[in-house]
């Protein structure tokens, strides 16, 4: 029988659902059961993939090519899993679902209401999608279900009215709650206030839904009193309020629920068999949370963008730069710069901003420039990348900063002044960036080149391909309108900037390196989404290698890293069966 937890959230949106859902999932699957997540969103939109990235963050892409919300990420990485667009689900999708089947005439003669017709729909999307395998093609055995926002919004409550009919539905034992709420600590009188979860719960209850688990998110760890004074105000037991209190990193917190009795306490209510032996199974967890905490080399990379105000814009970017800066034992800082600011006309309207944005470019050890829409900033990421051409700096560019690496070396060494992407300059002579064939102008949502696809190598001298482990193709997610211009390609081979990757047709260049430079890779998909803590992403991983100064003697050892670097054999793998030997880190050598 399929055991369902459901994870909502009180008093702030933003709280953290998603990295405790996620590390919920984490030590359940450690216990050797499979394991599937599902985010419902109450926004209306469809799907996230016309939101700006201030709004909710990044847009996550899946390999069906679902845009999605960067909560699935989170999942991605934790439980490495895949998941597909119908894991997340929103107002939008089950309103647009219940109104094609009113309009086929399957509610003939009835009035179709919120409920029952809306929280039916809910209920049995979430059966069926819960059964639908996320990794080796086995069923899942348990599908954690994140409602985001807040416990009392009103775009909620359906979602919260149809669990309420679910937890009888499926039964006592197959469902149950954890709420996590918000323990503030006012700094006038630092003492942990209880009344906002007591509030939030209560509000919970009143709708019908008793939590099992209560989840305090506090900036120190929870005293025993005001442990106490939540049970006795909430209707648990005090082994029920669990505090998760912030970490130096978040792969922490399966270790923190997991010490704190979580797996114990679902065993025994969801009537699960997970044997009790002391497992090893955290152990990989432990080892990269300590590893990073006991960095002491440091490396910066640029971060050229025009979302730099808010982090989440580039979640999984910074992710897997984390992922890579802990394979190669160094601290990771992130310099972000807002692309605006190192263009000349910022010179003349505010020079301090000028000034600082270049001293960051300049003092970095490595500069990326991710993707990005519109033309606002492309600019500045244009001068960014010529200075990185030029002063031999580590350079990745994804997406739109690999079309940019190409509008630039057209623009600087083939002498075509106004190459340019169609996107930006319609009128361009030398439009070195087009439209694709299939992208449709008239439509916003969902129009563009989306997820997995292959990427074939077409050289064997290629740096990306060594990083990739010599591999002839690759399988990455894509999410662009606009490809490089094919017609135009021999001009730049004949520079030494060379089309190393491209798709099964040959017709969309996807990989490009540039001869004499340390590392200046661009790629037209997005690796950032299948990089894994345990997996770097190799273009990833290279744009650290190069920053660090270990990229040649990376690739002269034939891509490996010395053992010391590697993480131990004890600690199971996140998956039951494969052994952690297939996901060995590769380390790297003392110089």
């Amino acid at each position: 029988m399929m055991k369902y937890i459901l994870v909502t959230g009180g008093v702030i949106s933003g709280i953290g659902k998603g990295i405790i859902a996620s590390s919920v999932g984490t030590i359940l699957k450690s216990c050797g059961l499979h394991v599937t997540a599902i985010k419902i969103d109450p926004y209306i939109n469809i799907d996230a993939g016309t939101f700006s990235p201030y709004e909710h963050g990044e847009v996550f892409v899946l390999d069906d090519g679902g845009e999605v919300d960067l909560d699935l990420g989170n999942y991605e990485r934790f439980l490495d899993i895949r998941l597909t667009r119908d894991n997340n689900l929103t107002t939008g999708k089950i309103y647009q679902s219940v109104i094609n089947k009113e309009r086929r005439g399957d509610y003939l003669g009835k009035t179709v209401q919120v409920v029952p017709h809306i929280t039916d729909a809910i209920q049995e999307w979430v059966v069926k999608q819960a059964k639908v395998p996320v990794d080796e093609d086995v069923e899942p055995q348990v599908c954690v279900i994140e409602l985001g926002g807040t416990v009392g919004d009103i775009e909620s409550m359906p979602f919260i009215e149809a669990f309420r009919q679910f937890q009888f539905k499926v039964k006592r034992e197959n469902f149950c709650n954890i709420h996590v709420s918000l323990i503030p600590q006012p700094s006038a009188t630092g003492e942990q206030k209880t009344k906002p979860t007591q509030n939030s719960v209560r509000e919970l209850r009143g709708l019908g839904l008793s939590p099992d688990l209560i989840m305090c998110r506090c900036s120190t760890v929870l005293e025993t009193s005001v442990k106490e004074k939540i049970s006795m105000f909430c209707h648990v037991e005090p082994e029920q309020v669990i505090c998760v209190h912030d970490v130096s990193s978040i792969y922490r917190v399966p270790l923190l629920l997991e010490n704190q009795g979580v797996v114990g306490y679902l065993s025994r209510r969801l009537n699960m068999p997970i044997e009790t032996r002391p497992r090893k199974m955290l152990t990989k967890w432990k080892e990269m949370s300590d590893r990073s905490d006991r960095l002491l080399e440091q490396c910066s990379v640029a971060l050229v963008g025009k979302y730099t105000k808010f982090s989440d814009s580039y979640a999984s970017v910074i992710k897997a730069l984390e992922h890579s800066a802990l394979a190669i034992s160094h601290k990771l800082e992130v310099k972000y710069i807002d692309s605006a600011s190192l263009e000349p006309s910022k010179l003349q309207e505010e020079p301090v901003k000028y000034h600082e944005a270049w001293q960051k470019l300049c003092s970095a050890d490595g500069i990326l420039v991710p993707g990005g829409f519109g033309v606002r900033g492309t600019e500045g990421k244009i001068h960014a990348i010529n200075w990185a051409r030029n002063q031999k700096k580590p350079f990745l560019g994804v997406c739109l900063g690999m079309q940019l690496a190409v509008c630039e070396f057209a623009r600087n060494v083939l002498d075509w002044k106004d190459a340019n992407s169609t996107e930006f300059d319609p009128e361009s002579k030398h439009p070195v960036v087009i439209d694709m064939p299939e992208h449709n102008p008239g439509q916003m949502g969902g129009t563009m080149r989306l997820g997995k696809r292959r990427t074939i190598f077409k050289t064997h001298n290629s740096v990306l391909r060594k990083l990739y482990g010599d591999a002839e193709y690759v399988d990455e997610r894509h999410r662009h309108r606009f490809e490089v211009n094919p017609e135009l390609k021999s001009h730049f081979e004949e520079k030494g900037f060379r089309f190393v990757g491209q798709d099964v047709e040959g017709e969309r260049m996807e990989v490009i390196e540039l001869d004499d430079h340390p590392y200046f890779v661009g790629v037209q998909y997005h690796p950032e989404f299948t990089s894994r803590p345990i997996k770097p992403s190799p273009p990833y991983l290279g744009l650290l290698l190069a920053s660090a100064g270990k990229l040649q003697s990376y690739l002269q050892k034939g891509c490996r890293l010395s053992p010391r670097d590697t993480y131990s054999d004890r600690s199971g793998s996140s998956t039951p069966d494969s052994e952690i030997s297939e996901l060995k880190l590769p380390s790297i050598p003392s110089e």
